[in-house]
């Protein structure tokens, strides 16, 4: 009955979709200009690497706080952070987000 109900409902919404959805890319851009463009949601610590830059690691769990970079005016720990959401403003879009 339930497999009835959902097929149900698949069929009769077609706006329903279960494709992943679009994200668009966070441009960032480092302290010497270099840039690079990195889905939301992935590791800072592969952005950064991307970017030239190399936190100090030291616990790698996110417990001593040694890694943490500035992204957009925001702390964030390199170790287990994930990249940003992209900005809502266009100008910040186009710019990028920096990371120091």
């Amino acid at each position: 009955f339930l497999l009835l109900l959902l097929l149900l409902t698949v069929s009769l919404c077609p706006s329903t979709s279960f494709a992943p959805v679009f994200m668009a890319k966070v441009k960032l851009v480092s302290s010497t200009g270099k840039s690079t463009l990195a889905t939301p949601g992935s590791k800072l610590s592969q952005a950064c690497s991307k970017l030239g830059i190399k936190p100090k690691y030291s616990c790698k769990k996110g417990d001593c706080g040694s890694c943490a970079v500035s992204v957009g005016g925001k702390r964030i720990k390199a170790c287990v952070g994930k990249v940003p959401e992209a900005p809502r403003l266009k100008s910040l879009q186009e710019k990028g987000l920096e990371v120091k």
